[in-house]
């Protein structure tokens, strides 16, 4: 930013483009890197962002002090990783199974279930279900792939586990391909150890689009939103929808309370802020819920060019927003595969009064940042996680550590992206986590 200022001045602009600068200079202050402890799990495959895409949900994951991790080596093995919380130290275990590394969308998502069983789902794109779980309680060593209900396992993409008050775990996919897809619920019950299914269909693309989504569990039940997206190019997202279930995921309600008939569509869906096609609209970005249950949902888009992180959230009965002016330079999505972004996609989270944005930047040297402002004041303020590259990564927390103490544990990796699906030749990197135990608090 400073060197920003510096330009400006020495091209003699107008004092009035300066004083620009300056506002922005008070709206956004830089603060000293952030505290952090670091561990180092093993090197990992960096060629493009499969380990670090966001909707991996997720790459990491505790229980009962006890960590875990997964992501592929150079050699395109799955590893699993855990490790006591007061140890740097991680046991690693090469699983025999492999992943489709060259395609970014093929990602690893982890859960541990309320018995302490690790369950794990890899290597999709709109291919067969692949899933497994551990022989025992906090184990690594995997049994044989299974399936879990086999209705709408052929053709599966962006898997996501999500752990329920009630001891429940629930598996999210999407069924069908880009732009003409629909959304799978199952939910797995740990005294039978067996999934059954919730939804075969519950957000339907009535094959013309399809729903990309995100999705965060509160007290009160489970928080979904999502963009449409018109066809496989990414130009054609619009528009945030939201639903809402406070009963595991058999019923549904909009924001107005208002009851869903299933399947939604986009003629039924509740359209809590209108995108236009066009707005380089990311998908599958994040959101979560206060503790009072509003939900919050980030993503980012342009209205002039320049695409910027924004949060939109419902408060005194309205879906509001509050926007960022991070990001300084245009660019514009637009075509299919996995993209070369200049910035990632964000993650949130809230602790009472403040508000927290996770991501990297390329004006920012592509290192973790983190974003954070006091909601009763909405001034944004920025600090630097790392001191160095994280490439293309994109974020992934421990969620249940966060929910837990409001301590912030990061999966990292340096990664390259060639855009369009493509491969770089870099070194292998090391998978790192990062924890903040002490967030910035403003008064």
């Amino acid at each position: 930013m400073f060197d920003y200022l510096r330009k400006l001045l020495n091209k003699k602009l107008v004092i009035s483009q300066c004083l620009v600068v300056l506002l922005i200079l008070f709206t956004i202050h830089s603060s000293a890197q952030l505290k952090t402890e670091e561990s180092e799990i093993g090197l990992g495959w960096s060629n493009n962002s499969v380990n670090t895409v966001i909707f991996r949900n997720s790459a990491l994951t505790s229980f009962k002090n006890w960590q875990f991790s997964a992501y592929y080596n150079p050699e395109g093995k799955m590893v699993l990783a855990k490790r006591n919380l007061n140890s740097n130290k991680w046991e690693t275990k090469i699983t025999p199974y492999s992943g489709n590394v060259k395609d970014a969308h093929n990602c690893i998502s982890i859960a541990i279930d309320s018995d302490g069983f690790l369950h794990v789902s890899w290597d999709h794109h709109d291919t067969r279900l692949r899933y497994a779980k551990s022989k025992m309680p906090f184990g690594l060593e995997l049994g044989e792939e299974q399936s879990m209900t086999g209705d709408d396992e052929t053709k599966v993409t962006y898997p996501e586990f999500h752990n329920l008050p009630n001891g429940k775990l629930l598996f999210f996919y999407r069924s069908g391909a880009s732009g003409r897809g629909n959304m799978v619920v199952k939910s797995y019950d740990v005294k039978t150890q067996k999934w059954t299914s919730v939804q075969n269909n519950l957000i339907n693309g009535e094959n013309q689009r399809s729903a990309y989504w995100q999705i965060c569990v509160g007290k009160k039940g489970i928080y979904m939103s999502w963009v449409w997206r018109e066809s496989w190019d990414v130009s054609t997202n619009h528009d945030i929808c939201y639903a809402f279930s406070a009963d595991g995921g058999q019923t549904w309600d909009k924001s107005t309370g208002e009851k869903y008939s299933l399947p939604i569509t986009k003629s039924t869906a509740d359209v809590v802020w209108e995108i236009p096609q066009k707005s380089s609209l990311i998908n599958q970005t994040a959101m979560t819920v206060d503790e009072v249950g509003n939900p919050y949902i980030t993503t980012y888009w342009s209205t002039n060019g320049v695409p910027q992180y924004k949060v939109v959230y419902f408060f005194a009965k309205k879906w509001n927003l509050i926007d960022t002016n991070f990001h300084h330079n245009p660019f514009t999505l637009g075509g299919g595969g996995t993209k070369r972004i200049p910035i990632s996609r964000p993650e949130i989270f809230v602790n009472k009064s403040m508000l927290y944005l996770l991501f990297r930047d390329e004006e920012r040297d592509n290192k973790i940042t983190l974003g954070y402002l006091n909601l009763n004041k909405k001034q944004w303020n920025l600090a630097d996680v790392t001191d160095y590259s994280v490439g293309q990564w994109e974020p992934n927390f421990d969620k249940e550590l966060w929910q837990e103490k409001k301590e912030l544990y990061i999966f990292s990796q340096n990664v390259s992206q060639a855009d369009g699906e493509g491969l770089t030749k870099v070194t292998p990197q090391p998978v790192r986590i990062i924890a903040l135990k002490k967030l910035p608090i403003l008064n």
